[in-house]
């Protein structure tokens, strides 16, 4: 009988040893893991039968989840590997067999400096209400990104700090702040569902994992306008795409309210991507919106095609473009003039700043 136990953990403790940010399983295939961006076969291991596939999921889920994932196909989860390692997990079927994709949550919570993150981003972490948002594609290092903030809160205010996740990512000590952490269909029933039980929690602060649906959205800025700071990602290219995703999410005869509800409370929107980096691993591009007069002007009259102009005019404002954030890693000798290119959205307007 196979050690699965003892396969697994060497399968984890090969992502820990590799510095990996994820790890592949499928039937059929070998492991693979992905480093510094990049997927790498394990080619050392045997390709994963179903049968290691079951004695994994024994390993990594309680059983009445594993039973639920069996008849529903796909399962959200997060793994922790004593006291040394914590993974995102979802378990999916494709052609019938299983595969389990694992992103590695580090333990230690990062500052914004030793993510190469904007100073800047530590004035929104000041605020007592408004909404804040994280951007940019899977895999880009928002959640990185919304737990150092969420950590800078947490070490220097004295605030009610409440994470609703799928599945709770980071742990957060609490230092000077209350944290409760609340996991979807573990701790409440639903995103929306846990937002509107906040109401009544005595909130400051709320980190929301992912903002999936209308209902969801709305609570969001709701809780925003009455009084908190909200915190949460889109998986959205850039702030004026962001903006519409909110707007458009909703009912065409809803649409003017949210509008003007989004104009009031947005704090501004982030949107990061990880480049390449010369020397070795990866570091952030990125652009800020800040929600100023005429950006709120933009929102409310559905003028979010200018949006990227208002960004790359409003340095003055703490605004910063995306490729003049391209071409600063460039001449700083971090990323390749190739690279940049390759991550612009506006390659024609990113040759004027290199």
């Amino acid at each position: 009988m196979a050690d699965y136990k003892h396969e697994f953990e060497d399968l984890i403790l090969t992502v820990i040893r590799e510095e990996a940010s994820d790890l592949h399983l499928s039937v059929g295939r070998t492991p693979y893991v992905r480093v510094v961006g990049e997927l790498v076969p394990l080619v050392k291991k045997e390709p994963v039968t179903q049968e290691d596939m079951l004695g994994y999921l024994s390993i990594i889920m309680e059983e009445d989840k594993k039973e639920a994932f069996l008849k529903n196909f796909e399962a959200d989860f997060s793994y922790s590997y004593g006291g040394k390692a914590r993974f995102r997990c979802n378990a999916y079927f494709q052609r019938g067999v299983i595969n389990i994709a694992m992103r590695l949550i580090p333990e230690y919570i990062r500052s914004l400096e030793e993510l190469n993150l904007p100073p800047i981003l530590e004035t929104f972490t000041m605020k007592k209400q408004g909404f804040f948002l994280v951007v940019g594609p899977i895999g880009q290092g928002k959640s990185t990104t919304l737990a150092a903030m969420i950590q800078m809160i947490n070490s220097g205010r004295t605030e009610h700090i409440l994470t609703i996740e799928d599945p709770v990512e980071y742990l957060y000590k609490p230092a000077k702040s209350i944290i409760d952490q609340r996991e979807i269909r573990t701790d409440t029933e639903s995103f929306h569902v846990a937002l509107y039980s906040m109401f009544r929690q005595d909130v400051d602060v709320v980190l929301i994992g992912e903002m999936r649906e209308p209902d969801t959205i709305s609570a969001a800025v709701t809780a925003a306008e009455t009084g908190h700071l909200v915190f949460s990602t889109l998986h959205t290219n850039d702030a004026a795409q962001t903006v519409d995703r909110i707007i458009d999410s909703f009912p065409a005869e809803q649409q003017n309210q949210i509008s003007v509800q989004l104009a009031e409370s947005l704090l501004g929107v982030f949107s990061q991507r990880l480049i390449p980096r010369i020397s070795g691993g990866q570091i952030p591009a990125y652009e800020l919106l800040i929600n100023t007069s005429a950006v709120q002007n933009l929102i409310r009259e559905r003028r979010t095609h200018e949006i990227p102009r208002v960004i790359e005019t409003g340095a003055e404002f703490g605004m910063i473009d995306f490729n003049r954030c391209l071409a600063g890693l460039v001449h700083d000798g971090e990323v390749t003039p190739e690279n940049a290119m390759l991550f612009s959205n506006n390659p024609k307007g990113l040759e004027r700043f290199l």
